[in-house]
């Protein structure tokens, strides 16, 4: 299955969540795209709930089918929480912790960075966004890349940087301290229907 690549905005409101991080899709008009607007969201079914719960996430940090899955069940080999483990290697993926930094100002920009070259890791260039960055690793930019628009205006509007990140402005480049805990991850996300979904399947 292709990535998602149409209209966050309208995905946005079919799943009640923010695909782009800024919540202005949903400002508006805070229900489902199509001509009967707000009184058009009806009951679902478990199966249901467990697929968009799916999509939602999916859709969130920008991977496609296959993607999703093999990361869901390379998180299934790790001690611990399926989900929450789950979670935590799709935060760890390079074009997120790009986003993450305030370097790019959506995950698909952030991708873009990255698949073209602009970012480092420890100094050397990655330019694979499913690279996953371990804790004590840092993320910067290439010298070439150091004062591009698009990264000094997202520097400019970002003004939260999580807790398991530092980021140096001046260097315009951060550390990945440590792995977040699930607090610090999407609360609008139940992994666990997740796995159900997987499980069933």
């Amino acid at each position: 299955m292709a990535r998602f690549t149409g209209s966050d905005w309208k995905k946005s409101r079919r799943l009640g969540i923010s695909l782009t991080g800024t919540g202005k899709e949903l400002d508006r008009r805070p229900y489902p795209p199509g001509q009967h607007g707000p009184n058009q969201r009806r009951k679902m079914s478990e199966y249901g709930l467990q697929l968009q719960e799916k999509q939602k996430l999916r859709f969130m940090y920008g991977l496609n089918e296959r993607q999703f899955l093999n990361l869901f069940t390379q998180a299934g080999k790790k001690n611990g929480v399926h989900g929450e483990n789950f979670m935590i290697l799709l935060e760890s993926r390079l074009d997120n912790l790009v986003y993450r930094l305030g370097l790019a100002r959506t995950r698909r920009q952030a991708r873009q960075l990255v698949g073209h070259g602009h970012v480092t890791v420890d100094g050397g260039r990655i330019d694979i966004p499913s690279y996953t960055v371990k804790p004590g690793q840092v993320i910067g930019l290439r010298e070439r890349s150091q004062n591009l628009d698009i990264i000094e205006e997202a520097i400019e509007v970002n003004n939260f940087v999580p807790e398991y990140l530092t980021f140096d402005e001046d260097k315009k480049e951060g550390t990945y301290s440590r792995y977040p805990e699930r607090s610090e991850l999407p609360a609008e996300i139940n992994e666990a229907l997740i796995v159900e979904y997987y499980s069933r399947n």
